[in-house]
């Protein structure tokens, strides 16, 4: 069991360090493909248009937009707003200190910059004096850029420039020999443990992208996006499955090869392992041929569809890249149908053994929160439910056609709750939020959000756990509580309402949307407590660090007391329309001991 818990941690721990360096390329992928495109039309003079005039614009893009959007994303990863400002400072002193594009260094100083002002924050932050917080932020700021600036110029520069070198050398080298097809040994087995995007967008595509900047294509941006492994072993399935996995098939086929979502056929390959050589076999197979053949594409092909391919493909790349696809494709159907020909399972087995599955995952890291099926058997669970989160690896592709079809449900059913979709790494904690993510992304998603409800489903298409959570939602209006002893009425959020006599500390509730509203309100409240000679500590912490108990008095407005009224029943609230000046503060702090 310990084993078993410790294999679980690393895997979470990989998969959060790759979708830490996928985070930082997904979201500019737009930015990387219009410098692709525009390389590809108006480059002089190899474009399908070469222009002079626009392909000014090629080599900027290159070394200055996409890196420092790259850092400015990695470092509101960290730190929100104030770290994206200090990874984008940090990212440019990497930028001029070298002549390479510096898309591995800008993944390097964004997060690093972001994370030294966040450690600087929580030393001296709480410290400053009220009314000096603006020029704290800003100095701070400042000075801290510019300090990553010159280190990343003198430091991190050159050590990225060699490594760079070196990286494109052994990549070239590797190329040159036959060998870059042995990759997809690696890439096509972790692609289904729900690493593609790490490994796609997070190491392939900056590497591509140094070698596009240097040859005009390349192969890097083709070997986890090329759709034609995945499109192979659903054809086999479409031919050759049995039960619920052959009907399901043709459908996914069709949304795997041309909407790009590869994470549709994961589910077909975890249900029988042996598909894994399919997978290796169209993978080695695709990245020979477009070696061999000279394929290539000019910018990341996100998602991996078809179509963006061809839309991307270099100009001399078009027959290579399609004969790599259609070929990768041939390999894995003939090795997937020889391997579905010979199974004797019903294919109607899927769910049972990926809930089997799930409830040995969790048995083996010894849980303590309630399991999807243990949530689903008491409909009182759904009665705080506010929102329904789907969540992928990406927050695009299968978490979007998933959150549609249970959104149609839900509207069949007169259920209004709202439905949306995200990436696992912007989950976020809150009231009342139910989360269905993928059963190997559920450690990660309950470590996001360990207050939300969570569902654990096997593919985001096809979960009769949709049906159950419909039927829990309708049920709610049937269920009626038991009587219980009525408590004795009070005033909550008012003076009256509180025993002021049992209070121990004040809180003030810190949101980032509004830290500096709380640390004023705090350092004022703090200061009025101490001329009035009271001794009560005053505290700003965020609403997960609240100690339930009733001599903890919070201070909040009305918006924010509903959230806690529904988290927490014992701590004593006082209602304020405004943190800074409302006239109960000092009534407060009067009958404060």
């Amino acid at each position: 069991m310990a084993q078993a818990k410790s294999k679980s941690s690393v895997k979470v721990k990989v998969q959060k360090f790759g979708t830490a360096l996928s985070g930082m390329i997904m979201p500019n992928i737009g930015a990387i493909i219009a410098w692709g495109l525009t390389a590809a039309f108006f480059m002089y003079p190899h474009g399908w248009f070469p222009n002079k005039e626009i392909n000014n614009l090629v080599q900027p893009m290159l070394h200055y937009l996409l890196p420092l959007l790259i850092g400015y994303t990695g470092g509101r990863m960290v730190y929100e707003g104030r770290g994206a400002i200090a990874g984008a400072i940090g990212t440019l002193g990497v930028i001029v200190g070298t002549d390479q594009p510096m898309f591995l260094g800008a993944m390097i100083m964004g997060p690093l910059s972001a994370w030294l002002l966040k450690k600087l924050d929580q030393v001296f932050q709480d410290k400053i004096k009220s009314g000096f917080e603006m020029i704290y932020n800003n100095f701070s700021l400042g000075i801290l850029g510019m300090i990553a600036a010159i280190f990343a110029f003198f430091i991190i520069g050159p050590i990225m420039e060699v490594g760079s070198q070196w990286a494109s050398a052994g990549v070239n080298a590797i190329i040159r020999v036959h060998l870059l097809p042995l990759a997809n040994i690696i890439i096509e087995p972790a692609k289904v443990l729900f690493l593609n995007n790490a490994i796609g967008n997070g190491i392939l595509v900056p590497l591509g992208i140094q070698q596009a900047a240097q040859v005009g294509k390349s192969v890097l941006f083709l070997m986890e996006s090329n759709p034609g492994p995945g499109l192979g072993i659903l054809l086999a399935f479409t031919l050759f499955g049995k039960g619920k996995s052959k009907s399901s098939a043709p459908g996914a086929a069709i949304i795997e090869f041309f909407g790009g979502v590869h994470e549709i056929y994961f589910p077909y390959v975890l249900m029988k392992p042996s598909l894994i050589l399919a997978a290796i076999g169209g993978g080695v197979t695709g990245t020979f041929l477009f070696t061999t053949l000279g394929g290539g594409l000019k910018a990341a092909a996100s998602p991996g569809s078809i179509l963006a391919i061809l839309l991307v493909s270099a100009k001399d790349a078009y027959f290579g890249n399609i004969v790599g696809v259609l070929g990768a494709a041939v390999v894995s159907f003939i090795i997937a149908a020889i391997i579905l020909k010979n199974d004797k399972s019903t294919g109607d087995e899927l769910e049972a053994k990926q809930a089997q599955m799930q409830a040995m995952k969790a048995q083996s890291k010894g849980q303590s929160m309630p399991e999807a099926e243990d949530a689903h058997e008491s409909v009182k669970s759904y009665a705080n439910v506010k929102k329904v989160i789907f969540a992928c690896d990406a927050g695009m592709g299968s978490s979007a056609m998933g959150a549609s079809l249970l959104r149609d449900k839900f509207k069949k059913a007169g259920i209004k709750v709202s439905v949306t979709n995200t990436a696992v790494r912007n989950l976020k904690d809150e009231d009342g939020l139910l989360v269905i993510t993928q059963e190997e992304l559920a450690d990660r998603a309950l470590q996001k959000t360990p207050h939300a409800m969570h569902v654990a489903v096997g593919n985001f298409l096809s979960s009769p756990k949709y049906d159950t959570i419909v039927a829990s939602f309708k049920a709610l209006t049937q269920v009626e509580d038991k009587p219980k002893a009525e408590k004795p009425v009070k005033k909550v959020g008012s003076l009256e309402g509180i025993d002021f006599s049992k209070v121990k500390e004040v809180d003030f509730i810190r949101h980032d949307q509004h830290l500096g509203t709380a640390t004023m309100a705090t350092s004022l409240f703090n200061d009025a407590i101490k001329k009035a000679g009271k001794t009560t500590p005053v505290k700003a912490v965020r609403i997960n660090e609240l100690t339930d108990d009733p001599s903890h008095l919070v201070i909040v407005t009305p918006a924010a007391n509903k959230n806690l009224a529904v988290r927490y029943s014992d701590i004593q609230i006082l209602v304020v329309d405004d943190l800074l000046k409302d006239k109960k503060l000092g009534e407060a702090i009067q009958k404060l001991n």
